[in-house]
């Protein structure tokens, strides 16, 4: 439900003095990022590159992202994200000041400008779960919703400046100066990760292993329905939204008739409405709740895209980007704040890189089919009809995948007694049964609470979990759920419950007479079973 108390200011996580340094160095960076991209697109007409080897550069960008965002994330979550960040950053700074030596120097070609800028691609896939993760740690709870506006922000006001500076260093000192300056925006962000004092991240099992982690998150997100709504809420507005960023440009030079400077008077409508929106979505948020919010928004937005896609007036195309602008904000900041709410540090920048790659996902895809769509009917129909397909999807999302206003609490927590030991920690699978005893009559009540621990389970780390009810005693209940190894197991105990999984077990433990009886049984290896010995007659069959 809506919450009627007092929000804190828009502004308030900026009153934080690291969040507020990296913040800044992040504008600088995302307006170093745009001017870059714009001049390493103009720098490869001037190499003689092909219309294809120009398309190339954005393609450079974003693919390594696309491939290393999901064991990036998993790096984030075992390795210290601030050192993660560092490296991320400093791939970035690598790249760009490679571009300006070989810019200054004449030795540039298309083959090395698509290298570097890729090399960018690989900092800048390192960095991202781990800067979304990180920013609980900055602020309150309280903030996040605010601190992603901010973020949100950040992001749309570089991509309205950075374009324009980007012609600008172009028309006066060339291609390289983009690089430079791109280049020393690294340093800011370098500067304050490097003065930040983060506490060090409490592993008492050790760090896992990057394939296992990466595992491990995706059945986490299978898991958790409240952040699987999330991506899909995210696709189905990134996906028909789109289509307006791509097409932008085309607007701007067709029905509108206006040159390079007013596409920039567009972009920047987008960026002050993006300002405007962080003034009003936190007020929004605790009067109407976030479900309508979206709901408000995602209409305000598809009627500037048809506004936009139809007017051939100026007077109406930049007041539409405003409202464009503080919708697409509104909308993907209380997606990404609901993200990181919903995830507990263990895993929030593995879980949080599939939310990036939904996202960019959307909106290649987005871009690509809308572009089909202008070029097949026209740029008109490529901004009417997906702005009406997103109100309508979105309307049934709204009914059938609402978005939790409750405040979960993820703070790490165990309702389990200690497990045995196990000398060899990395036996396994692991098999754990939980015998329950349940009266007849809260039998249906018990199987719909075991569901809820069923997904607890799975997000913790089991590979499989079912329920099962004694055909000639049926009020006994047998829980079972298998693990890779008895160290994920022990992770399960130490390093991955939260209050909710507690919360959820509780709900079924009161439903049940007396406590539960739990067995842990380590998967028997053929050797050791068998009285032939290593290389018995049966051996292979019994593998």
């Amino acid at each position: 439900m809506p919450d009627n108390t007092t929000a804190p200011s828009a502004w308030a996580p900026l009153r934080r003095s690291t969040y507020r340094a990296l913040w800044l160095a992040q504008f600088a960076s995302n307006i170093g990022t745009w001017a870059q991209t714009v001049g390493a697109q103009w720098f490869m007409g001037d190499l003689g590159g092909s219309a294809l080897q120009v398309a190339l550069v954005q393609a450079a960008t974003t693919l390594p992202v696309f491939l290393l965002v999901v064991p990036s994330g998993a790096i984030g979550d075992i390795l210290d994200r601030r050192r993660v960040l560092m490296s991320g950053q400093a791939l970035m700074l690598t790249g760009a000041a490679a571009l300006v030596l070989l810019t200054a120097s004449g030795a540039a070609t298309p083959t090395t400008l698509l290298a570097f800028i890729a090399l960018m691609g690989v900092g800048q896939a390192l960095s991202m779960p781990s800067f979304q993760a990180i920013q609980p740690e900055l602020v309150s709870r309280e903030e996040i919703p605010q601190a992603a506006l901010l973020n949100g922000v950040n992001m749309n006001v570089g991509r309205a400046i950075g374009p324009a500076l980007g012609g600008v260093l172009i028309a006066t000192a060339g291609p390289e100066a983009t690089f430079a300056f791109n280049t020393v925006s690294f340093l800011g962000v370098l500067l304050v990760l490097w003065r930040w004092r983060r506490p060090s991240d409490h592993r008492p099992l050790g760090t896992e292993h990057v394939v296992t982690a990466v595992r491990t998150g995706a059945r986490y997100v299978r898991s958790s329905p409240l952040f699987s709504r999330v991506l899909v809420r995210c696709v189905l507005f990134v996906v028909f939204g789109s289509g307006l960023w791509a097409l932008l440009p085309a607007i701007a030079r067709g029905p509108l008739g206006l040159g390079a400077g007013g596409y920039g008077v567009l972009l920047g409508s987008i960026g002050a409405g993006a300002i405007g929106g962080a003034f009003v979505v936190p007020r929004l948020l605790r009067r109407i709740g976030k479900n309508l919010l979206i709901t408000i928004a995602t209409c305000a937005y598809a009627v500037a895209m048809v506004l936009a896609g139809l007017t051939t007036a100026v007077a109406v195309a930049v007041p539409s980007m405003l409202v464009a602008g503080a919708s697409w904000i509104a909308v993907l900041s209380t997606l990404n704040a609901t993200a990181q709410v919903l995830l507990p540090a263990w895993t929030r920048a593995r879980a949080l890189a599939y939310y990036q790659l939904m996202f960019m996902g959307g909106q290649a895809f987005g871009a690509t089919a809308w572009g089909v769509v202008a070029t097949t009917l026209g740029v008109r129909a490529a901004m009417v009809v997906p702005a009406v397909a997103m109100v309508l999807v979105v309307a049934v999302a709204a009914r059938r995948l609402p978005l939790t206003e409750r405040q979960l609490d993820i703070t790490p927590a165990s309702l389990w007694d200690a497990p045995p030991e196990v000398t060899d920690v990395g036996s396994g699978p692991v098999l754990v049964t939980v015998e329950w005893r349940v009266s007849a009559a809260k039998a249906p009540a018990f199987v719909e609470a075991m569901r809820k621990v069923g997904r607890s389970r799975r997000r913790t780390g089991a590979t499989m979990w079912g329920l099962f009810r004694d055909s000639e005693a049926p009020d006994l209940f047998l829980e079972t759920f298998t693990v890779a190894t008895w160290h994920e197991h022990l992770r399960q105990h130490l390093e991955r419950g939260t209050a909710v999984d507690v919360e959820v077990e509780t709900a079924a433990r009161a439903l049940a007479v007396g406590a539960p009886r739990v067995r842990h049984l380590v998967w028997a290896e053929p050797e050791v079973i068998r009285p032939d010995g290593p290389g018995g007659p049966d051996q292979a069959s019994a593998r």
